[in-house]
Parts: C-alpha cells; sequence; structure tokens
C-alpha cells in the first residue's frame, strides 16, 4: 500500500486522529528535553512536529518513503533532516539517537522486523524503539465504522485487521522479535468530534490508504451504499469517533 497522495489528503483522513495520538505516544515513549530522536514513517509530520515542540529542530530526524510526505514534514519542520527513504533501509548511522518512534507504520512496512530492527539499530544501546498501531483487530480503530458498514455489504471485504501490530500483543512480539529487550506495551486512547457526517465522510473520498482503495473500487451506486450505511452507524452528527492504538516500547 502507497501513500503517494497530497499531503493535505492525508491531513484529513488520517492526520486529524494522528495528532492528537502524537503527545500520548511521545510521552508513552518517554521523549524529554535533551534527546535525540527521529521519525521514522514520519508522513506529513505530525509526531515530528510535537518531537520538534519537545526537542527543538536540531534534536529530531525523520523518514519517509513517500515524497509528497517528505516535502510536506519538511516544509512545516524547518531544521529536521527529514530523509526519503522506508523503514527498512534508514540513512542513519549507527547509535545516533536516544529514541526511535514509528506512530502509525509499522502496518505499512515491507518487513515489520526488518524496519524495528533497523530503528533498534539507530537508537544507541539502551535507548527506547517505540511503535504504535490503530486496534483495527479490536474494531477500535477511528476508520472502525467504515469497515464494518464495508463487511457488511461486502463479505469477504478485506479490511486492515490483518496488518502487523493491529492485534494486542503484536508490536510487543515484533519489538521482541527486532531484538529489543524491556519490551513494554499499553494501550493510547484518543477521541475526535466531527461537527457533521459530511466533515467525517469526506476525507475517506480521497483515495488515501487501504480504505481510499477500497473506496476508489466501487462503482458510484457502491459508495453511496456504503455511505448511507456509514451514516446509520454513526448519525448526522455530531460524530465522535473514539479510538485505540495499541504501543509498545523496548530497549535497543
Amino acid at each position: 500500500m502507497t501513500f503517494a497522495v497530497p499531503a493535505d489528503a492525508y491531513d484529513r483522513f488520517m492526520g486529524r486522529y494522528s495528532a492528537r495520538l502524537a503527545p500520548t505516544f511521545a510521552d508513552f515513549a518517554g521523549v524529554q528535553n535533551g534527546q535525540r530522536a527521529v521519525d521514522v514513517g514520519c508522513g506529513p509530520g505530525a509526531l515530528t512536529g510535537e518531537l520538534v515542540a519537545r526537542l527543538g529542530a536540531d534534536h529530531v530526524s525523520a523518514a519517509d518513503p513517500s515524497e509528497p510526505f517528505v516535502d510536506a514534514a519538511s516544509q512545516r519542520n524547518p531544521g529536521v533532516v527529514v530523509a526519503l527513504a522506508p523503514a527498512e533501509k534508514l540513512p542513519f548511522a549507527d547509535d545516533g539517537f536516544d529514541t526511535a518512534l514509528a506512530q502509525l507504520v509499522v502496518p505499512f512496512m515491507n518487513d515489520a522486523v526488518a524496519g524495528l530492527t533497523e530503528m533498534r539499530r539507530v537508537a544507541h544501546p539502551g535507548g527506547v524503539v517505540a511503535a504504535c498501531a490503530w486496534d483495527h483487530a479490536g474494531g477500535r480503530s477511528p476508520l472502525a465504522p467504515l469497515w464494518r458498514a464495508a463487511s457488511e455489504l461486502h463479505p469477504g471485504a478485506t479490511d486492515e485487521s490483518i496488518q502487523a501490530g493491529t492485534q494486542e500483543g503484536h508490536l510487543a512480539q515484533l519489538l521482541g522479535e527486532a531484538g529489543c529487550t524491556d519490551v513494554e506495551d499499553a494501550a493510547l486512547d484518543v477521541r475526535v468530534e466531527h461537527a457533521t457526517f459530511d466533515e467525517w465522510w469526506e476525507p475517506f473520498t480521497l483515495g488515501v490508504g487501504p480504505a481510499g482503495a477500497f473506496l476508489a473500487k466501487l462503482d458510484e451506486q457502491g459508495v453511496q451504499e456504503l455511505r448511507e450505511r456509514c451514516r446509520e452507524l454513526v448519525g448526522d452528527g455530531p460524530v465522535v469517533i473514539p479510538a485505540c492504538a495499541w504501543a509498545a516500547r523496548g530497549r535497543a
């Protein structure tokens, strides 16, 4: 799954949730003044901005395989080195960071263990490697109403629950396989309110991620049927979306 979409499309689709998650995830990872941190799979920079606010731009680096996202993260966070690279091939030296973080990225890595192993490599011995992913398997992601409606209307539709890290305990298992020690996990909660149903729905039509790809395969009637079933599930608004992400951290 690629994210070769404009940064503002991602902001409207997932940024509304990832920006709320970033401070809680940074707290979980123990990010604090004086540290050097790298944001792996930074996207347009929701977590990057949180790290800059805590550490300063000269203490933050980032990487993402999507060129539009790298451009956006660089523009939004002057002074941050943002590399065009996947998690599995980070262009950073060994032992260069106190903390390596991956927010909502592990499910989209080509090889999750390889990506997390790279994060461990660039963290100094004893440094923190942390990752989080929405609880798709438990039906507590911000996309859960969409995928519920999709499965009802299209039995057999492939949602995101089979992706790496989206089940309880799986991120911790992956960190262990990547060689991290003292691994701990937790559930991180966020809550986002949308004024109207249309405000909640419209970003799904922008072609971002697996949900956007699913809509893109439907004909006009199929999209309208899905839209109306979602409206039945969440209401006309305000639409309140409570969501949960699994998080895990370990030592390099």
